[in-house]
């Protein structure tokens, strides 16, 4: 009788397994086992250390759901990152487990062989199921698709206006800004200047548009280049050049909120010629030799995980969060023009090709002589 109650019972806790396929059962014990080694060997290590830009509110999040695990965080901007980190390579230093960047850090560092292969260390099913993310893909900002993961990215803000002399319904597409009555009144970022160059990227990657356009811009429009984004936002509201390419969309809105007649064109009032989607600091890179390993493993796969990217869209109480490119999380919170729309012709601003300025600068360099 023992005997028979122990085989039954020794049927019942296998029965779960039984019904599971074979291969299933088998990957399934593997990640979990992964995982579980992981974790034990993180909490072993201590400590993650993170080089970042923009908000803290996920490595909050995280410390809670690992108290084991201690965050450090080094804050700077990515200008300072790429200083720092490439001073204590050439030191023999090598501090940093995880960085967050942007596409201009990023890229400088893939070429100074800095970062090691951050799909390597992928473990939890969920993050690595592409039917779960933008496109159905990972994305990456390297050519070789594999160091610099893309975690978010929002429709680009592309033009400030005066709403007291640009009517905002009147604009169709990118063709109004080349009409007589706006002839020297278009301001644009220099992008020969360090940083605001996406809304050029877009223009020039857009087959609709491209360098030809650009260069109607010039010449028909009498564009006028600036490198002062406070000044361009200054001479929205005079009036005196009352629509702006590359306007920082905050200064606009921050100006807009003091009373200052200033707006922002909707990302999709323009659609039809397609959005240009940024990932502007949104950007996730294992550093090489990372002094603890399994500490960043957790940290990376966490983060990229469905908790940890509820966490990167819900940030500070009276921000706007990032849009996440994993699809299976609500955006009903985010604010409409940050929320990407189905249907619409998205110029992804990132990868190698976007990166390279020299064509766009070069272009520019030409028109202005």
């Amino acid at each position: 009788m023992i005997g028979n109650a122990v085989l039954t019972c020794a049927l019942i806790a296998l029965t779960p397994r039984l019904l599971l396929p074979p291969q299933a059962s088998a990957a399934e014990v593997a990640w979990d086992a992964e995982w579980e080694r992981t974790v034990k060997a993180a909490e072993q290590e201590g400590q993650v250390v993170v080089y970042k830009i923009a908000s803290d509110s996920e490595w909050h999040a995280f410390q809670k759901r690992y108290p084991k695990l201690k965050v450090n965080v080094v804050h700077a901007t990515a200008a300072q990152h790429l200083q720092r980190l490439l001073a204590e390579r050439r030191a023999g230093k090598f501090l940093a487990d995880v960085i967050r960047l942007g596409g201009g850090t990023s890229t400088s560092l893939y070429k100074a062989k800095a970062l090691d292969p951050l799909h390597s260390v992928l473990v939890l099913p969920e993050v690595k199921d592409v039917a779960k993310w933008f496109e159905g893909r990972h994305h990456y900002n390297d050519i070789e698709n594999q160091y610099v993961f893309i975690y978010a990215a929002f429709p680009l803000h592309l033009l400030g206006y005066n709403p007291k002399i640009v009517d905002a319904q009147s604009l169709h597409g990118y063709a109004d800004l080349l009409e007589p009555k706006w002839k020297g009144k278009i301001t644009l970022k220099d992008p020969r200047d360090p940083g605001g160059a996406s809304p050029l990227l877009f223009l020039y990657h857009n087959p609709q548009l491209g360098p030809e356009y650009i260069k109607k811009l010039f010449t028909v429009a009498g564009l006028t280049l600036v490198r002062d984004e406070r000044q361009q936002t200054d001479w929205i509201a005079s009036g005196k050049f009352p629509i702006a390419i590359t306007a920082k969309a905050d200064q606009v809105e921050d100006a807009k909120n003091k009373g200052l007649p200033v707006d922002m064109l909707d990302s999709h009032a323009l659609k039809k010629d397609g959005v240009g989607l940024e990932a502007g600091g949104t950007m996730l890179a294992l550093a090489n030799r990372a002094p603890h390993p399994n500490a960043a493993k957790v940290l990376i796969n966490w983060f990229l995980s469905r908790e940890g990217q509820m966490a990167v869209q819900k940030p500070e109480l009276n921000e706007p969060g990032y849009n996440s490119l994993r699809e299976d999380i609500p955006k009903e919170r985010l604010p409409s023009w940050a929320q990407r729309q189905k249907g619409v012709n998205y110029i992804r601003l990132w990868g190698p090709a976007v990166w390279d300025r020299s064509p766009i600068t070069e272009l520019v360099s030409e028109m202005v002589k």
